[in-house]
C-alpha cells in the first residue's frame, strides 16, 4: 500500500503533508515553492509508493469554490497529464488556516515562528490530511 499526500496549493507555496505507510496518521514534509511543487512530487514518488494526491478544494462559506480555486486547476490538469496513473482527490479546505492557527497556539509555537508562513502552510497540509483520513474511517 502506498502513501497519500495532501497539498495546500498556494499562489506562491504549498504546504506538503504523508501519510505513514500504514496510512494511519499525517506528516508535514517541508513547504515547496508553487513552480517547484511537480518536481517534488514526481522525485517524492522515486522514493516512495504514492497511490494517492489529497488536493485541498478552497470554499466559501456558501460552499462554492473560492477566488484562489481558480489557480490550482491548471496546475491539476498539467499533474494529470504528467502522471496520468496518480489518483487524485480534491478535499474541502475550509476553515485550515484559522484551524492551523489555533493548533500552533494549543502547541506553544511562538509568536515569531507563527509568523512563518510555511509553518501555516505545512500545518494546514497535515490538517487537511488528517481530516481527509478521519473521513475515511467514520
Amino acid at each position: 500500500m502506498g502513501r497519500v499526500m495532501a497539498i495546500d496549493y498556494g499562489r506562491k507555496r504549498c504546504g506538503v503533508a504523508v501519510t505513514d505507510v500504514l496510512r494511519i496518521s499525517a506528516n508535514g514534509l517541508p513547504t515547496v515553492r508553487t513552480c517547484d511543487l511537480m518536481d517534488f512530487i514526481r522525485d517524492y514518488r522515486l522514493r516512495e509508493p504514492l497511490d494517492l494526491l489529497v488536493v485541498g478544494l478552497p470554499r466559501t462559506l456558501a460552499g462554492e469554490d473560492s477566488e484562489s480555486a481558480r489557480y490550482i486547476e491548471p496546475f491539476l490538469g498539467r499533474l494529470r497529464r504528467e502522471m496520468p496513473d496518480l489518483r487524485i482527490e480534491r478535499f474541502d479546505e475550509r476553515f485550515t488556516s484559522a484551524i492551523a492557527l489555533q493548533a500552533m497556539l494549543a502547541g506553544g509555537v511562538s509568536r515569531k515562528d507563527r509568523q512563518k508562513k510555511e509553518l501555516h502552510d505545512k500545518t494546514a497540509a497535515v490538517i487537511i490530511l488528517t481530516d481527509w483520513l478521519n473521513a475515511r474511517h467514520d
